[in-house]
């Protein structure tokens, strides 16, 4: 009996159903990674990464400007916000002084004038010398009346400072805010340009770094070139022969932006030892005795505007639609600038950006 039984169908269970379901997962992941090859986004070139970089640091560049700006009116706000503090404490000093001595006064009053003056009047041994105390006692009642006027005085205006100081810290909220949200900005587009180089690999890494080299050598000849690489020069001049500085301040600004060549990009640096595009141009002038602004947008509009065809040495020239860059005219079509966080402060043609125009300081 046991021969005609029909052989039982043992179900797919336990070891076996797991190895059959594994199986197929890998079946399906091979087949599924040879698909997905096809597919697979082609690896940048090393020159598709560079424009890519280079399109970050603009934009970082514009964020820094923006960041530049948002720090100097926080500085300012700061600032007000201080002098108004300091202000007020000295004014509620002065009026806590005045409120004692009419405190005094009050006192004094309240000791003597439990008898009507008609009656002291009467009871005085010395009429005379009673009124004279009472004319005396009167005029230091109108004075005492004014001190009371100028405490109300004082009151008030230490009120209007309060108001002006809480009003003076809700736009020093509101600056640093924005530093913030464009410090974010500015990290975030260097962070990204950051990730794209560390992608190439260090061959490539090298040649990117031969063809920067190479266009400083270009744009500054080969001597230049070693000491643009180096650390800031104590002595540096311009080439024979080129255009001199109109005045002695221009000549001072042209000799720092060469003593600075080599120095790093650093966003939101102005010196001494590193720099942004428009921290160098502010730098450069600031050794010569004179203050510019903070920013590419204000600096352009810190001087006389001059035609490219007119430039002269210490002249501010920028470029971009959005003024967004900055550098520092030498002569004969080079200026010295701070180009990016790849490149050290260097020579350059005009010709490497989009001229925009050009501002006389000195």
């Amino acid at each position: 009996m046991a021969q005609h039984r029909k052989p039982k169908h043992r179900s797919l269970s336990g070891h076996t159903a797991r190895t059959a379901a594994t199986l197929a997962l890998a079946s399906a992941a091979t087949v599924t990674a040879f698909e997905g090859t096809g597919h697979a986004e082609p690896r940048p070139t090393t020159g598709e990464v560079k424009a890519k970089v280079d399109k970050l640091y603009r934009e970082a560049e514009i964020a820094t400007e923006k960041y530049n700006g948002a720090k100097e009116k926080a500085d300012r706000a700061e600032s007000a916000l201080k002098d108004l503090r300091d202000e007020a404490a000295r004014r509620t000093e002065r009026l806590n002084s005045a409120r004692r001595s009419l405190g005094s006064l009050a006192t004094a009053q309240y000791r003597s004038g439990g008898v009507d003056p008609s009656v002291q009047l009467a009871l005085s041994a010395d009429p005379d010398a009673f009124l004279d105390r009472a004319s005396r006692a009167d005029r230091v009642g109108q004075r005492h009346a004014a001190e009371i006027a100028g405490v109300r005085r004082q009151v008030r205006e230490l009120d209007q400072l309060h108001t002006e100081a809480d009003d003076k810290l809700q736009d020093l909220k509101s600056r640093q805010a924005d530093l913030r949200k464009h410090k974010r900005t500015v990290t975030g587009k260097l962070g990204e340009a950051r990730r794209l180089l560390a992608r190439l690999t260090a061959e490539e890494r090298a040649r990117l770094a031969a063809a920067e080299r190479g266009n400083e050598r270009e744009d500054r000849g080969e001597d230049r070139g070693r000491a643009s690489r180096a650390a800031p020069r104590p002595a540096a001049a311009p080439a024979p022969g080129a255009t001199k500085a109109p005045n002695a301040r221009a000549a001072q600004a042209v000799s720092y932006a060469y003593r600075a060549l080599g120095s790093p990009y650093v966003w939101g640096a102005t010196g001494p030892n590193a720099f942004d595009c428009s921290g160098l141009t502010q730098a450069a002038y600031r050794s010569a005795g004179v203050s510019l602004p903070r920013t590419t947008y204000a600096q352009i509009d810190a001087g006389r505007r001059v035609p490219r065809s007119e430039l002269r040495p210490g002249d501010l020239v920028f470029f971009y639609s959005g003024i967004s860059h900055v550098g520092l005219y030498v002569g004969d079509g080079q200026m010295i600038h701070a180009p990016n966080p790849s490149a050290p402060v260097r020579l350059a043609p005009l010709d490497e950006m989009p001229f925009a125009g050009a501002t006389r300081v000195a």
